[in-house]
């Protein structure tokens, strides 16, 4: 008796949705919620419907549209990767040698074999 499996080919790519990728649906999300909630707040301070729906749509297009852009621009993880570089040191110093004097051969071979 042979059993047969079917193989999902798409296993490495990411979550797609509409030409949205990856953690930018999570983004896009945040700003439909966003949306529904100002066009709330707005409504409930008695702001002209017609107002209220043309700030949400306006902002909450804008913005999707916002989404598109970097998604295109950065891809997948690139706009994370970019946010990540800011975060790093121009330059390392030290004003002492100690910590290289410290170091001998034996630890540093501990440590990578």
């Amino acid at each position: 008796m042979q059993t047969t499996y079917t193989i999902n080919r798409a296993v490495d790519r990411p979550i797609e949705f509409k030409g949205l990728k990856a953690q930018y649906i999570l983004y896009a999300g945040g700003v439909l919620v966003g949306d529904i909630l100002l066009f709330a707040i707005l409504y409930i301070c008695r702001v002209n419907s017609w107002a209220c729906v043309l700030i949400s749509f306006g902002l909450g297009g804008g913005s999707i549209t916002f989404l598109y852009k970097i998604c295109k621009k950065y891809g997948q993880y690139g706009l994370a990767k970019k946010n990540a570089a800011k975060r790093l040191p121009e330059s390392l110093r030290s004003n002492s040698r100690k910590t290289f004097i410290q170091l001998n051969t034996s630890s540093w071979k501990r440590h990578w074999n």
